[in-house]
Order: structure tokens, then C-alpha cells, then sequence
């Protein structure tokens, strides 16, 4: 009897190490909360848009964004955008686990630099691609000490059980960040090589990975579907984006697709009649908010296809 319960107790193990968020992290098993979420973006894709907001620091209050929208719709997004840029990983990670406490789902990506800083030096570094990835140069320490320290801040939201999306090196595919700067055979290399540290040397099964590609969706950049859970892509040219989802669509990923970042979001009836609902939309921040106009961002927020905070499920998690 011993025998057959440690044979079932390994049997279970393999199982959990062979699953996944949304088709592949061969190495662990996401997280209960991690799960739920991925599940209920894989279960509500070509149903509904959820709504997405991307959040500034700078304007007096990190709730900038979230004020505008709520005082015009009367709704909070059910997304909240944030970014690690500045190394602000101590006031992201708190923000994020506030959100999540509301019941919303958060998203973060990176504008940084290979050493680090911020927007600037993430379009202005020139890196050297084979000795970032040669573990015996200064180049590849300093990147790995930077990439450790937005790890350590991931793993604060682990250890508080808070889901992220995760949308690292984002529009890479258009070749202005550094990390876009080698081409997609280096840039695949680089996303591999992240996933794995952070899966492998953190053990961070809260990350949801979200490739964000720019708007054009070139070929050539898709690491392999273990090695991501959704993909997306963004603009700012004010449309339903159906070019780059039908783009999106023919890598036959079975993922859902993202609108990951945008200014104007059109009427929702245009994305359901262009054939691209999209698994989500995500505003950018300021200005692109502020003067949106604020009837129809009301008939947005309002439409029986877009899902707020307040429509979000209950994450049994957190019960």
C-alpha cells in the first residue's frame, strides 16, 4: 500500500509539472489564482473585450487614469496597466496587490534600459547581442542584475497570490527598444532566456506571458507557444486593429489575442463586425485619456461586450 501511494504521489507530481497556463510552461505548474485568471481569458476570448487602463505616476495621482474613467462612466477598468520603468518595483508591486485586492486584474510591463532607467535608454542602448548572451562579459551581468531585480519584485506579488500579466520586451517586432535592435532570431533568444530564469531560477508561477507585438506582426518573432500564454499587439491610429488580429490568428497559437495597448477605442459593435474581438483593450496613459471624449467613452465602458472591474468573477482564491 506504501508503494502504490508514493507511486501516486509521483504521479500527481508529473502531472502538475507538466501543466500549464494557456499552452506551455513545460517546467511548473501555474498557480491556483494564476490558473483561474489565464483560464477566464482563454474561456471569454471571442465573447467579450475586457477593459483595460494604463495607469501614470506622474500626474499628482496614480489613480489619474482610473478617476477620469470612473467619474465619466461611472465604472472602473477591469485592467490596471503598470509599468516597472524607473525602477518603481516597490510602488508597482504595492499598486498591483491593491488592485487585485479590488477584485482587478493587473498587468505590467518594462521600459528599461539594458543596465536599467527608464523610457530614454530602452531606445537609445545599442546592445551588443553576443556578448549579452555570453555569461562571462560585464554586458550580460549588469542585464541579468537588472532582469533580478524586476524578478524580486514579481515574487512579492507571488508570495501575496497575485496573478500578472506579464508583457516583458513589448512591440519588439518594431525594432525601436534595444531589445528589438538584434533581429528576431536574438530577440527569441533573449525571451527564452528570461522565461526560463524566471521560471526556472525564481519559480515565479504567477506570470502570465503576454508577447506583445508592435503593429505590424512580423514574421520571424514567435519564441514557441510554451514559452508564452497570450499574444497581442498594439496602435494608436484610432481603429479595431483587424489587420494585425487577422496576423495574429494565422500563428494558429490558440491563444487569446490582445489589444495591448491603444489610444481611441471605436464602437464595439466595428470589432465584433471586422471578425477581432479582441481578449482585452488598454488605453494608454494621459493624454490619451483626458481627452478622450467622455460621451463615448460612457458608451465603451457601458457596452454589454466590454467587462469592468465590477463585472469581473469572484476569484475563489480569494475567498
Amino acid at each position: 500500500m506504501k508503494t502504490v501511494k508514493v507511486l501516486v504521489s509521483l504521479l500527481i507530481c508529473a502531472v502538475l509539472l507538466s501543466s500549464c497556463a494557456g499552452g506551455g510552461k513545460p517546467e511548473f505548474a501555474a498557480s491556483e489564482a494564476t490558473e483561474e485568471v489565464n483560464q477566464y481569458l482563454v474561456d471569454s476570448f471571442g465573447e467579450v473585450m475586457l477593459s483595460g487602463q494604463m495607469e501614470s505616476t506622474w500626474m499628482g495621482s496614480p489613480d489619474y487614469e482610473m478617476d477620469i474613467i470612473e467619474q465619466a462612466t461611472g465604472k472602473l477598468p477591469a485592467i490596471r496597466g503598470l509599468d516597472f520603468m524607473n525602477g518603481d518595483f516597490d510602488g508597482v508591486v504595492e499598486r498591483a496587490k491593491q488592485w487585485w485586492e479590488k477584485g482587478g486584474i493587473v498587468t505590467i510591463c518594462w521600459h528599461t534600459g539594458i543596465n536599467g532607467a527608464g523610457y530614454e535608454e530602452s531606445k537609445n542602448d545599442t546592445p551588443d547581442f553576443d556578448k549579452l548572451f555570453d555569461e562571462s562579459t560585464p554586458e550580460h551581468k549588469a542585464m541579468i542584475e537588472n532582469w533580478d531585480q524586476a524578478a524580486e519584485a514579481l515574487s512579492k506579488l507571488k508570495d501575496a497570490g497575485v496573478p500578472v500579466l506579464w508583457r516583458p520586451f513589448h512591440e519588439f517586432d518594431g525594432q525601436w527598444f534595444w531589445w528589438g535592435k538584434g533581429g528576431g532570431d536574438n530577440f527569441v533568444k533573449l525571451w527564452k532566456m528570461m522565461h526560463d530564469r524566471f521560471t526556472n531560477e525564481f519559480g515565479l508561477d504567477n506570470l502570465i506571458w503576454v508577447l506583445g507585438y508592435s503593429g505590424d506582426v512580423k514574421d520571424g518573432w514567435y519564441p514557441g507557444d510554451e514559452y508564452c500564454d497570450v499574444i497581442g499587439s498594439d496602435t494608436y491610429d484610432n481603429s479595431t486593429h483587424k489587420k494585425a488580429f487577422e496576423r495574429l490568428e494565422k500563428l494558429n497559437t490558440q491563444k487569446p489575442i490582445a489589444f495591448h495597448e491603444c489610444g481611441y477605442v471605436p464602437e464595439i459593435e466595428n470589432f465584433v463586425n471586422d471578425g477581432c474581438l479582441w481578449s482585452w483593450f488598454m488605453v494608454w496613459h494621459t493624454d490619451f485619456i483626458s481627452n478622450y471624449d467622455k460621451t463615448e467613452l460612457n458608451e465603451v465602458y457601458n457596452d454589454e461586450k466590454v467587462i469592468t472591474l465590477d463585472e469581473l468573477p469572484e476569484w475563489g482564491s480569494k475567498e
